[in-house]
């Protein structure tokens, strides 16, 4: 049985410090979603890990927990245009940037999931796999990660036919089938070679 995230990292880093996560650098359709989290260290919830780890129903109510609890967080997004503008891996940088910088309370640190040293407004540590190592990283990532699967739903109001509820715009086969039966809708990531090869004779 794998170890839980805890507060190890957290603790060697200057305070107040936030750990960042994304969700959806993936998918076809749909923006980028990221999370900060300053955890309350004598409030945190229980069972807190990587998001991947945890179900729909588990991640909802420990986002509740989170929003509840902690000293501050932020959700953001970086949009579909802004990912063709800037790609993937910038947009993710800046959806992480504006998730830092609407913190109520001003991180002097910041750990970010993965290996790439986003620029934040303040020092920052990368940690890979950190999701299931820091307790403020697993606390983004559900943030990150419901607050994009919510959006999602909704699009699946707006556009409905490509079952967006379902795979949340990832390129699942009855997401693949829809797109070439229904054609792209706004939300959907042009700019990607899968999506530009598919339509690029239509």
């Amino acid at each position: 049985m794998s170890a839980l995230p805890d507060l190890r990292l957290e603790l060697a880093c200057p305070s107040p410090v936030c750990g960042v996560d994304e969700a959806g650098r993936g998918p076809l359709a749909g923006p980028v979603c990221a999370a900060a989290v300053i955890l309350d260290h004598d409030r945190i919830p229980s069972g807190l890990n990587d998001s991947k780890k945890l179900t729909a129903k588990v991640r909802e109510a420990l986002d509740a927990e989170i929003r509840q609890s902690a000293v501050a967080f932020c959700v953001a997004f970086a949009s579909v245009e802004e990912i063709a503008e800037l790609n993937i891996l910038h947009a993710t940088g800046l959806a992480m940037r504006r998730a830092v910088e609407g913190l109520g309370v001003a991180p002097a640190f910041a750990l970010i999931d993965g290996n790439y040293k986003f620029k934040l407004p303040c020092e920052i540590r990368a940690v890979v796999g950190g999701d299931g190592l820091s307790l403020s990283i697993a606390a983004a990532s559900i943030l990150a990660k419901t607050a994009r699967d919510r959006l999602m739903v909704e699009m699946d109001a707006v556009y409905p036919g490509y079952g967006f509820a379902g795979h949340k715009g990832y390129g699942a086969p009855t997401h693949m089938a829809a797109l070439k039966r229904l054609g792209p809708t706004p939300i959907h990531r042009m700019s990607w070679g899968a999506l530009k090869a598919m339509f690029e004779d239509a």
